[in-house]
């Protein structure tokens, strides 16, 4: 053994103590010490990628883990590293196949089945992804994390029975509790469904969506309420001074209305969503908020408010209708979209996590806030599984000045 090996045999076993001690930084000095002066050695590269992992440098971890797994195919915990390194970076397909070969060394982690789940879902993948978790589960059963995703697929199975029991576990072992009884109150019959989604479930969702929105949206659902409920609005030949889009996600109404409309104003709750609604350059101005607490507190007088495919995420919608109406000039126009329940209730969370609104509810809230309803068409909102959404399009108009 040279001088040199024998140097990196001693800082190796220096850096293993640091890592196993939780010193990372240490560790990482270590193992790039060692790299220096024995290159490309599996264990080297392998510890080092996972010091890098744990410490948050993922881009720099996969090229070390993808060389160390190459020369040392056992190395278990370089597998694991490198899997979650991809899911990390969204690289589904790469860290379902890395999780794979790191439980077929050692499958007593619950987490990592988990992950691996979470990966075979986004792959498209449900009963792999649900194997992953009865593996997790099995392990552990009292693992909330995979209790819920389980509930999740579940639900999308329309397996809603399975989908209950599923959520009934998670809050058990301490779930997020406002998160799941929303989830509950979609897969159950009967359940009084929460006054609105949860702000977490609604902002994440919505995040996640934005960079494939538009594509996955109007390319994939066949997505066209939004020209739906603008076009009557620009065929009108009416200007309007200033428009509020509620819920105004990447900007498809914006875009619309813009050329009818001297200033039109974006509130969403994902900041993903706006980033991409600022790139148009059709708003004036784009505020990060829930729509219930941005009209709230709103002052300034607008002659049109929009909400496409908005309400389905909001629920109980008085206090919406109320300060629409309190904002609206006279003449002033409200057009939004609902989609139209199943169960004959004038209010229903669907198993989709959408709420529904029937149409007697919509007109009930229309008359107590002095609104007029100018409009209700029937129409679909979008498809999925290539059937069509039913939905309504509703216009309803400012009779006079606002109370």
């Amino acid at each position: 053994m040279t001088s040199a090996q024998e140097q990196s045999r001693e800082i190796f076993f220096t850096g293993i103590g640091h890592f196993e001690a939780g010193r990372l930084a240490q560790a990482r000095s270590c193992f790039e010490r060692c790299q220096a002066l024995t290159p490309g050695r599996p264990s080297v590269l392998g510890n080092l990628g996972v010091t890098l992992f744990k410490l948050g440098h993922t881009r720099e971890a996969v090229p070390l883990l993808q060389q160390a797994v190459a020369g040392e195919p056992q190395f278990g915990d370089a597998w694991a590293s490198l899997g979650l390194a991809h899911e990390a970076h969204a690289d589904w397909a790469a860290a379902a196949e890395a999780l794979t070969k790191a439980l077929t060394l050692a499958d007593k982690a619950p987490a990592l089945w988990l992950s691996l789940g979470r990966c075979e879902a986004r792959l498209g993948r449900t009963a792999d992804a649900l194997r992953a978790l009865e593996r997790a589960l099995a392990l552990d059963s009292t693992f909330a994390a995979a209790w819920s995703l389980r509930g999740s697929l579940q639900r999308e199975l329309h397996q809603l029975d399975a989908a209950a029991h599923s959520f009934e576990q998670a809050i058990v072992h301490g779930a997020d509790r406002e998160l799941h009884t929303y989830y509950l109150a979609a897969v159950r019959d009967g359940s009084t469904p929460p006054a609105t989604a949860p702000r977490q479930y609604v902002q994440a969702l919505f995040d996640d969506y934005a960079a494939d929105f538009q594509g996955h949206l109007v390319g994939q659902l066949g997505y066209r309420a939004h020209e739906r409920l603008v076009e009557p609005l620009v065929a009108s030949g009416r200007r309007f001074r200033h428009v509020i889009d509620l819920g105004c996600g990447t900007g498809l109404c914006g875009a619309l209305l813009k050329p009818v409309s001297d200033a039109v104003d974006g509130v969403d709750l994902s900041g993903a969503m706006l980033e991409q609604a600022s790139r148009l350059g059709v708003y004036r101005e784009l505020v990060q908020a829930d729509i219930g607490a941005f009209l709230a507190s709103a002052t300034q007088r607008v002659d049109l408010v929009v909400a496409a495919d908005v309400m389905i995420y909001v629920g109980e919608l008085s206090g919406v209708f109320r300060d629409v109406a309190r904002l609206l000039e006279p003449d002033g126009l409200f057009a939004f979209t609902v989609e139209l329940p199943t169960n004959g209730e004038p209010l229903q969370l669907l198993p989709s996590l959408r709420y529904a609104h029937s149409e007697a509810y919509v007109r009930q809230l229309a008359a107590q806030c002095a609104l007029a309803v100018d409009e209700v068409r029937a129409a679909p909102i979008r498809h999925e599984q290539a059937q069509p959404v039913s939905g309504m399009f509703v216009t309803l108009r400012q009779r006079g000045a606002a109370a």
